[in-house]
């Protein structure tokens, strides 16, 4: 019987398509009318598709015509964390939060920023604050609940003892636990290392990995 499901390498080769359809639209659509706010979206999709240098060009072009349009912005910002420059990134969120305080995507992204160089309690008064002002982002109620977590086991742990003390706290166990699944053990320890040092590379990767498979966890396969 032909398998109904359509294999992994098809749907990836779907999804390329559709980006490059959407992306040749709004290049058409810029062409026509070089003053459209089209710019955004068209940096968005350049930026998905790795093509990121030419988000970020394209952004500030068109910050150059539109400087309060915050949503380029923060694409603007979003492109240059990716390019490996976070305090260009963070200047641009400061730049949208100084212009609408009550932003959600712009305390997100601050918080991320911050988390990434490891300045905990910044990303986590900007994660609380994003929260607050969406109460229905589920993905930031997720990091909240780690990163509030303060670098304790998780209530219930079968790891509970072992994380009593600092013993346990090393790059190499928190490691251990993402090999064997324990996201949120795994956060924990990451985090209590960089309260320490926030200038600890593999904590900051290993807290990084362990979001990540908590998220992809809670949205499922």
């Amino acid at each position: 019987m032909a398998d109904s499901v359509p294999p992994a390498g098809a749907a990836v080769a779907a999804e390329d398509a559709a980006v490059a359809g959407a992306i040749r639209r709004y290049e058409e659509r810029l062409a026509k009318d070089p003053t459209s706010l089209a710019f955004a979206p068209l940096a968005d999709l350049y930026r998905k598709a790795g093509r990121t240098r030419e988000a970020i060009r394209l952004c500030r072009d068109g910050l150059g015509r539109f400087p309060h349009y915050n949503t380029a912005r923060l694409i603007l910002a979003k492109a240059l964390l990716d390019t490996g420059d976070p305090e260009g990134a963070l200047a641009e969120v400061k730049a949208a939060l100084e212009k609408s305080s009550r932003d959600a995507e712009a305390h997100r992204l601050a918080s991320e920023v911050h988390r990434r160089a490891g300045r905990l309690d910044q990303a986590l008064a900007h994660l609380r604050q994003a929260v607050k002002l969406d109460p229905g982002d589920r993905e930031s109620r997720a990091l909240l609940e780690v990163l509030g977590g303060g670098g304790e086991a998780p209530e219930g742990s079968s790891l509970e003892r072992l994380m009593a003390d600092d013993t346990f706290a090393t790059v190499s166990f928190g490691t251990a636990c993402l090999e064997q699944g324990l996201a949120d053990e795994a956060a924990q320890v990451f985090l209590r290392i960089l309260r320490k040092d926030a200038r600890n590379e593999r904590a900051r990767a290993g807290l990084e990995e362990a979001l990540r498979a908590k998220i992809q966890r809670r949205k499922g396969p």
